[in-house]
């Protein structure tokens, strides 16, 4: 006698069998997008967030470091499955918290080191640097006075900072005679450009200036605009900058003043925290505290490959 219940349940259990998994909910949450960088770590991630047939929500704060904390609880709220951040942990441990409590897991994109987070995954700061201030250090021949840009606020550029301050402490006839903090909400290019503006200024004597060193691009790039402006582009101050975005890389190969900056896989860096992420739903255990991408020195020998 056929069973219609056992039947019943049988095509059930097949229909279910052949149904496709729920999309995973991934949130990502930064206020730095209007930086170039950032925005392909997010085209990186979407690319495998996509790929991955996930639900990826880009959460932009527009410059506004707090307001992490609540959109991070707005994420909790609607359960994610996982939060993926590109801000300094430190700055946002109550919402971080938030998500711990809710076991939901959180990774950091060019982020920091936090017990908080499951991982960061990034470029190596340490070498960019040291890679970046002693090519300064050479193209001066060891002598000479520089000013430094750097942004401490955010962990992944502060270590830039500390590293570059190291290398030129170690040169006696190195003076860095100013290390300014530019404002970022638009990327770092104008308020950078001022400040420079501002220090030529006041050392308006040829060669009073030696090389610029910045722990980014954009700060670079203002400074560059600065110097020409002043007709000073002559006197050979060297610039050097970190993430060789488009126009970095376009000021390096015209042979001027901007001489180098550090290639970084921006969208390599994306893709890889999706990896992590994915490994992170899945419950696998992630050693690492750090998951660095590689990274290339960019000078006009390379610019074009």
């Amino acid at each position: 006698m056929l069973n219609l219940k056992s039947l019943a349940g049988a095509i059930v259990a097949t229909a279910m069998s052949f149904a496709p998994a729920l999309a995973q909910n991934v949130t990502v949450v930064t206020p730095y997008l209007a930086q170039p960088g950032t925005q392909m770590f997010v085209e990186g991630f979407k690319a495998e967030a996509d790929g991955m047939g996930w639900n990826a929500n880009i959460v932009d704060t527009a410059g506004d470091v707090a307001a992490v904390i609540s959109r991070i609880e707005d994420a909790v709220t609607q359960n994610v499955d996982a939060i993926v951040i590109n801000v300094d942990p430190e700055q946002i441990a109550a919402g971080l918290e938030v998500a711990r409590e809710a076991g939901i897991p959180v990774i950091g994109m060019d982020s920091g080191v936090s017990p908080l987070l499951q991982a960061n995954v990034t470029s190596n700061g340490y070498a960019m640097a040291a890679e970046t201030s002693v090519y300064v250090a050479n193209r001066i021949s060891g002598k000479g006075r520089v000013v430094m840009f750097v942004f401490d606020p955010f962990p992944p550029v502060q270590i830039r900072g500390v590293i570059a301050d190291a290398v030129f402490g170690n040169f006696p006839d190195i003076e860095v005679i100013d290390r300014i903090t530019p404002d970022v909400q638009d990327g770092g290019i104008a308020d950078s450009r001022a400040k420079m503006e501002a220090i030529l200024a006041a050392n308006p004597e040829p060669g009073s200036i030696s090389a610029v060193w910045a722990a980014w691009d954009q700060p670079g790039l203002g400074a560059l605009q600065a110097i020409e402006a002043a007709g000073r582009e002559g006197e050979g101050i060297v610039i050097v900058g970190i993430d060789a975005n488009p126009q970095a890389r376009d000021a390096i190969a015209a042979g001027g003043n901007f001489e180098a900056s550090v290639a970084q896989d921006f969208v390599g860096i994306g893709k890889a925290t999706a990896g992590v992420v994915s490994r992170a739903i899945k419950g696998e255990e992630i050693r690492e505290d750090v998951i660095y991408v590689p990274t290339v020195l960019i000078t006009k020998a390379n610019v074009g490959e």
